[in-house]
């Protein structure tokens, strides 16, 4: 059982580790959730924010789904985005958009 991926359950498990399912295993850390505001243009009734990720710098992890397995919010599938590197590893973006329930 997983927890539901909102914006505001990833705030609550920022600067923790997610493992994932890689050959070794990775650890990312969750570093910043950022919400984003709804446009007048856009649907109402929308989630959208973007969750970063922290990993080392001696693993790189290209642009797919991959599975994710938190301590407290569980087993789940997140398509992750490298978006930069420097000198404390790779960061990488997990973008969401969908209807609220």
């Amino acid at each position: 059982m997983s927890a539901p991926l909102t914006e505001a359950e990833f705030s609550k498990h920022v600067n923790t580790k997610f493992r994932v399912a890689v050959e070794p295993p990775v650890e990312l850390e969750l570093t910043e959730v950022k919400g984003y505001l709804s446009r007048q243009h856009e649907h109402a009734g929308m989630e959208r924010f973007s969750a970063f990720f922290r990993g080392p710098g001696d693993h790189f992890l290209q642009q797919k789904m991959y599975s994710f397995n938190h301590e407290q919010m569980g087993a789940f599938e997140l398509f992750l985005v490298p978006v930069s590197q420097d000198q404390s590893g790779f960061r990488y973006e997990a973008v969401f958009n969908y209807f609220k329930q």
